[in-house]
């Protein structure tokens, strides 16, 4: 009762810290001047992600078994893993690129885990016999870890792919102009003149910035991509020899296994593009975007059927 009383006491305080984190991220959009906003964000995430793994911790000990058996709490340690990433950008970049992506992640995934699902569904339960093994830790971590990392970085490359697309319609709409401009040139060179001068430098100044942002958010996204991906790959193959252990062989074609191959692929073809100068940039973006939906096909659309080997993550929504 004790455990319990205090798992409902971290997640909720969690849920309700991270919320305040998104409000005062909000308010740094509007103002920029007052420098203990984003301080107060920084520790805020701090105490989230001391929430959630207190949390975690709990469950550990109550149930006697690491807290990945069901969608809830694989739900929580995905919005743990969005929390840790965020701590680890802080660290490499005190500018900290990936808050804006990380920040909404962490609330989102949590708040759904703590409202979206019934009573019942929050509550610890024996594992199954398939899932009582020393695998459990090291395939579903790092699994989790990997869908955290990898929608981070698509998600970067989303908005790249968006202030690009943003950028291009800005150079049509100017060679309109431009267009235009000479048309009237006979008629008013000297205006001409005068108005290049004053707004040469400022479209200068803005086209610098986006090329700077869409140079951050590229490095960032193939950073975290790349790390996403290295703990796909071990999730996999450690899946590959649990599934041996417990179904005798190493691959089934189940469903969820199918789609993990399919999400390997896909980013494994984000990485091909990324060694290829001609393919980086746009081209790898789109992929990184296509790898975003098939990540949540694999590890939501496939647990909402509650079909295959994989089906202990079916689950049951509120109805409100």
């Amino acid at each position: 009762m004790i455990f319990v009383t205090l798992e409902h006491i971290l997640t909720h305080l969690s849920f309700s810290i991270i919320s305040i984190v998104i409000t005062i991220y909000l308010m740094t959009f509007l103002v920029h001047e007052i420098v203990g906003l984003r301080d107060s964000l920084e520790k805020g995430m701090i105490a989230t992600f001391f929430s959630m793994t207190g949390f975690l911790v709990t469950r550990w000990i109550s149930s006697r078994h690491f807290p990945l058996s069901n969608l809830y709490e694989s739900l929580i340690f995905l919005s743990w893993s969005f929390s840790i990433i965020h701590m680890i950008s802080k660290i490499w970049n005190h500018k900290n690129d990936l808050s804006a992506i990380t920040a909404p992640s962490a609330v989102f995934t949590q708040g759904f885990a703590t409202s979206g699902f019934s009573s019942e569904m929050h509550q610890s339960s024996i594992l199954v016999p398939a899932l009582q093994s020393q695998w459990l830790m090291m395939h579903v971590s790092m699994m989790l870890l990997s869908y955290a990392a990898l929608l981070c970085g698509s998600l970067l490359s989303i908005a790249f792919l968006v202030i690009t697309f943003r950028k291009n319609i800005d150079i049509l709409c100017k060679s309109k102009i431009f267009l235009i401009k000479i048309k009237s040139f006979f008629f008013g060179k000297i205006e001409y003149l005068n108005e290049k001068k004053n707004v040469l430098k400022p479209l200068s100044f803005r086209n610098y910035y986006k090329y700077q942002l869409t140079r951050r958010l590229d490095y960032w996204s193939y950073r975290v991509i790349s790390l996403g991906f290295t703990f796909l790959t071990i999730g996999i193959l450690s899946g590959a020899v649990w599934a041996n252990e417990a179904w005798g062989s190493y691959w089934n074609w189940d469903p969820k296994e199918t789609w993990a191959f399919i999400t390997w692929t896909i980013f494994a073809s984000y990485s091909h593009t990324r060694t290829n100068q001609g393919l980086e940039g746009t081209n790898s973006a789109l992929v990184a975007s296509i790898g975003f939906l098939i990540i949540w096909i694999c590890y939501f659309g496939i647990n909402l059927l509650g079909i295959g080997l994989h089906s202990y993550g079916s689950f049951t929504l509120t109805s409100n």
